[in-house]
């Protein structure tokens, strides 16, 4: 029997369109968390979607959502460092961490406490209860150690895994909380001499899994003068939290009480957006992100890019 033309000709064009490799276009979504200040310094809380431009590598980018930061959930995390130079430092604090926590917590936020040193240690996981978190704080305090560690089991030498804490955490913790708000505050003195991670591995995993970092910086000052180690560390806590579209405070120079009271009010005034990105690079390669205010006069603090996956 012999086939038509025309049917050997569709037969030879399938075939030819069945060797062809499948032509994909990856659409991912971008989260960006971020606050807006006026000249003054003051946080701008009334802004729309209307008001923002978005930009990624230049190009720019449609806005797909877009929310004040009270009308989402909130997942945040509290780093504490409890290595023998800032064992002492929030313990007097208990109180004060309460009512921060108490402000910052609605009905549908969670929020989960981990203790570091040479271990990482889960003193409480996600609960929406303030009293939980301190609670749990104080039994750590009071010698218990009981609680589930995070990460591989490392060997560690020296005391301050401070880059670990921060990315698994991250990675671990923070990584499969889908939608919403997503920070952590971190209490330290930014000095690390024990994580399998670095500076880098940190801010990256943040800024993929797109959380904010907000650091509280306490630092032992011998003779009235910092050192070189005090040095370093208080540029990564300012550099890690300016990456990511949070702030570094000093805790010598208000008070922990007045640091609290100001990442609260960044936690509650602050926006969440979000755009859908065809650009078709590969995994691993940076892309930095650009929120242009139309109005005159405002600056937004976000995290300055992000990785692909």
């Amino acid at each position: 029997m012999t086939l038509p033309r025309s049917w050997v000709s569709l037969c030879l064009l399938a075939g030819v369109l069945a060797a062809q490799p499948a032509i994909r276009v990856d659409v991912h979504l971008v989260n960006v968390g971020f606050s807006v200040r006026d000249s003054q310094g003051k946080l701008v809380t009334n802004l729309t979607r209307d008001d923002f431009e978005v930009f990624e590598d230049g190009a720019p980018q449609k806005i797909s959502f877009f929310a004040r930061s009270s009308d989402v959930p909130l997942k945040l995390g509290l780093l504490m460092d409890v290595s023998g130079s800032q064992d002492s430092f929030v313990k007097p604090h208990n109180k004060d961490l309460h009512t921060f926590l108490e402000s910052v917590l609605g009905p549908k936020d969670q929020a989960f406490m981990l203790c570091f040193g040479n271990h990482l240690r889960l003193v409480s996981d996600f609960t929406g209860s303030p009293g939980h978190l301190t609670g749990a704080l104080e039994l750590f305090h009071k010698g218990k150690t009981e609680f589930p560690e995070i990460g591989p089991a490392e060997h560690r030498i020296l005391g301050t895994a401070f880059y670990d804490a921060i990315y698994y955490s991250a990675t671990q913790l923070l990584a499969n909380t889908e939608g919403g708000r997503k920070a952590l505050v971190i209490f330290s003195d930014g000095e690390d001499n024990s994580s399998a991670h670095h500076m880098l591995d940190a801010i990256e995993a943040a800024q993929t899994n797109d959380v904010l970092l907000f650091t509280v910086r306490y630092t032992e000052v011998k003779n009235g003068r910092l050192n070189a180690r005090n040095k370093y560390g208080a540029g990564v806590m300012e550099r890690i939290a300016r990456e990511t579209g949070g702030f570094g405070y000093d805790a010598r120079e208000k008070g922990l009480k007045a640091n609290f009271e100001q990442i609260g009010e960044q936690l509650r005034c602050s926006y969440e957006l979000a755009y859908h990105s065809t650009d078709p690079s590969d995994g691993g390669t940076f892309h930095k992100i650009r929120i242009r205010p139309r109005q005159a006069g405002l600056v937004v603090r976000a995290k300055s890019g992000y990785y692909t996956r």
